[in-house]
């Protein structure tokens, strides 16, 4: 998994036990982590990937193709240093346009390069299908928390992007909220930080009135869900209104993590009206990045309550840091097995459907 916040490569080596059931649903009997780690990109390909949206479409091709020779070169790395034999790889590469309106999304990563290098079957593209049949594409985490992590209400992922899914008793519900770690990490950037750890920096900042009121009023809030953003959306509806002044950058980050902790609590208050929510009690599942943020964890609990009886609620580590890794490969699980891995309740789909297209290396044929 490649996440809009380029920090590098997610890579997850996953066994599933599972079986068909009688209605040819798949049932989870077990599931694991069992290697993971975050293979850095170099500065290089940081660059690359960040400026590729106002590139020529010749740039963009051979992007693709390199990109792809990239990453299996990553892959086949990991493979060899853990001494695995995977059945399948699933790649959900790199997002560079997303515009479910045009019906059109695209994620580079070449899979049949990756599948070349690698010599096993290498499944890609995950959003497509789904797209094509009126959908948003996004977010698809929502069949991990459905399959994998049941047992919350909420399910809240702080990559680059906020998205969150919803599990009703009759219905599965997921939309992006806002930006997230990209928010955060550019600025972190501007005075020569990957992140800013813990959110100590925002911690020591103080919320600015003005700007919150004016990023909080962006067009997309007043959307109702199914919803999705794409990845420039926060350089002209958030990043712009930023003032370039580095002594700032304290107080825009505290206002960046206000602003994002209360688009989250706002998004939960309105699913708890829309669908008429009666439970008392309330856990939502964090993961992602920005769950090790321990401000933004305070400041989120904070807003939460204010909404509902809502418990926050923190993972292991290998989850919080792996879990959009293990999504894809469980939605290459479910490829294979032939069974939806995109809602249409999530997406706004016409129909639920199976996406990923397969490129059969020679090793562990499917």
């Amino acid at each position: 998994m490649s996440g809009s916040s380029l920090d590098g490569l997610d890579v997850a080596y996953c066994a599933f036990k599972v079986e068909k059931n009688a209605m040819d649903q798949l049932v989870v009997h077990d599931w694991q982590i069992l290697e993971a780690e975050t293979i850095a990109f170099s500065e290089a390909w940081q660059a690359r990937l960040k400026e590729l949206p106002t590139q020529s479409a010749l740039i963009l091709a051979k992007t693709h193709t390199y990109l792809g020779h990239y990453l299996g070169d990553m892959v086949a790395d990991f493979i060899e240093r853990y001494k695995i034999k995977p059945h399948f790889i699933a790649s959900h590469g790199h997002t560079i346009f997303h515009d479910p309106q045009g019906r059109m999304t695209l994620q580079i990563g070449d899979g049949a390069a990756m599948a070349a290098i690698t010599g096993y079957p290498v499944i890609s593209n995950f959003r497509n299908q789904d797209i094509a049949i009126d959908g948003e594409g996004a977010p698809v985490a929502p069949i991990v928390d459905k399959y994998l992590l049941s047992g919350h209400d909420f399910y809240l992922n702080l990559g680059g992007i906020a998205n969150m899914t919803a599990v009703l008793p009759d219905k599965v519900l997921a939309f992006d909220i806002c930006p997230a770690n990209q928010l955060l990490n550019f600025l972190a950037n501007q005075v020569n930080l990957e992140y800013d750890e813990g959110g100590q920096i925002a911690a020591s900042g103080a919320i600015l009135p003005d700007l919150l009121k004016t990023i909080n009023r962006a067009d997309f809030y007043r959307k109702s869900y199914p919803k999705s953003l794409d990845n420039a959306w926060s350089k002209t509806a958030i990043l712009s209104q930023l003032e370039d002044d580095k002594k700032l950058i304290p107080n825009q980050l505290c206002t960046l993590v206000e602003h994002i902790a209360y688009q989250i609590a706002f998004a939960i208050k309105q699913v708890i009206r829309k669908e008429n929510i009666q439970k008392e009690k309330l856990s939502l599942l964090a993961t992602g990045g920005g769950a090790f943020n321990v401000y933004l964890m305070e400041r989120l609990q904070a807003k939460c309550r204010e909404v509902a009886d809502l418990e926050v609620i923190i993972p292991n580590p290998d989850i919080i840091q792996f879990k959009e890794a293990a999504l894809m490969a469980w939605m290459g699980v479910m490829r294979v097995e032939n069974v939806p891995n995109v809602l249409k309740t999530v997406t706004g789909a016409k129909r639920d459907t199976i996406n990923g297209a397969i490129h059969q290396g020679w090793k562990q044929l499917i």
